[in-house]
């Protein structure tokens, strides 16, 4: 006899709206009961509210996060995480990926009892500076099942001491989302240019970086084609605030401003190479077998690195600029291209919504999701 559990399914961003959709979606088909809650991270329409009725996702209740400051909008998000737990009671909450709503209802379902569920769980940059490398080890420590996207990341967990039977590899549901909306690789022969987007702190907020990533997206315009960047608004924000803005008026380059999800899939289609520090990027183009230079020292996504089809190539210094330059070059022979259009998707296949499904359907996970305290009154030792 299968299971019909109540879950409780957070969301903050728009690459959690992406993946989250066909979870839901699925998770309703099963019988399941759904409450969706909008934590309020993102406020721009084009990356937020937009997005959600494009893809389906409605939720059950939106929170609002001030703005007045960073240390204000977490501990609002804490807080509201506490009251969505206790308002709806699930048996479980399932959270995704690395955002600040991750851990706060992480915690927020410990404390009430409840256990937690981590889908895209096992994903390690092994950077210590990264606040979602931060956020994936919290969710960690509190998960009662983790549902990795991969073997990679399964080893991971394995690595850290997370006992097998807690851990699914179930793919990453941003395949799914490509599959249901009939999404298709394009030809190589008809792809041109380069697509660029950028947002981590990291690479934007400091201005010598961020002068560097200005005249990489120059060069790239120059060297290996016409260069397509919608920028993000924090991107823009400091474009502006120091003048660099001018010096991306180039005819090989076209900006715009955030555009909408099934806009930015044609371009990313249609490319020849991408150049990113988005995480969700770098498995859109390994599902369209677009090669991809991703703009960091590290990444959560190794299995591209090891294919072959994804460089790291950061802006720490000018000889990093250079080596972004380089990897581009090398990812846009066609040998190079050839390749990474044939090579099968490293990420999923677009059933992971069934499967998380079917995993909470399932009776034996009643026992994975029992918060039990040990007894070791008989005078055994945990080890």
């Amino acid at each position: 006899m299968s299971r019909v559990r109540s879950v409780l399914v957070p969301f903050g961003t728009r690459p959690e709206v992406v993946k989250l959709a066909p979870v839901v979606a699925a998770l309703t088909a099963a019988g399941h009961r759904v409450d969706v809650v909008d934590t309020g991270q993102h406020t721009d329409p084009a990356l937020a509210g937009d997005l959600q009725q494009t893809l389906g996702l409605t939720p059950t209740h939106r929170f609002q996060l001030p703005t007045d400051s960073p240390e204000s909008r977490l501990g609002t998000l804490y807080a509201d995480a506490a009251r969505a737990v206790a308002r709806f009671r699930p048996d479980v909450v399932l959270a995704l990926g690395d955002t600040n709503t991750v851990p706060a209802y992480a915690l927020a379902a410990r404390g009430a009892g409840v256990p937690f569920a981590h889908l895209e769980a096992g994903l390690r940059s092994l950077n210590p500076r990264s606040v979602e490398e931060v956020n994936r080890r919290v969710a960690a420590a509190v998960a009662a099942l983790h549902l990795a996207p991969t073997a990679r990341a399964a080893a991971f967990l394995a690595a850290e001491g997370v006992p097998a039977e807690r851990v699914f590899v179930v793919g990453n549901p941003v395949v799914d989302t490509l599959v249901a909306r009939g999404v298709r690789a394009v030809p190589v022969a008809e792809r041109s240019g380069v697509l660029v987007t950028a947002h981590r702190p990291t690479n934007v907020d400091d201005p010598v970086r961020l002068k560097r990533l200005v005249g990489v997206v120059r060069s790239l315009a120059e060297q290996v084609g016409p260069v397509t960047f919608p920028v993000h608004p924090r991107t823009a924000a400091r474009l502006a605030a120091t003048g660099l803005d001018a010096e991306l008026d180039h005819p090989g380059i076209a900006l715009s401003g955030p555009i909408g999800y099934d806009e930015l899939l044609a371009a990313l289609a249609c490319a020849r190479l991408a150049v990113t520090d988005s995480g969700g990027v770098q498995e859109e183009a390994s599902y369209l077998g677009v090669p991809v230079v991703v703009l960091r020292g590290s990444t959560p996504r190794w299995e591209g690195v090891e294919a072959g089809t994804t460089t790291l190539a950061g802006l720490a210094d000018d000889s990093a600029a250079h080596a972004v330059l380089a990897a581009a070059a090398r990812h846009t022979t066609p040998e190079a291209q050839a390749r990474a259009a044939e090579l099968p998707c490293l990420y999923g296949d677009g059933t992971t919504g069934a499967q998380v499904a079917a995993i909470l359907a399932d009776e034996a996970t009643d026992a994975l999701l029992a918060i039990d305290e040990p007894d070791y009154t008989d005078g055994r030792l945990p080890w």
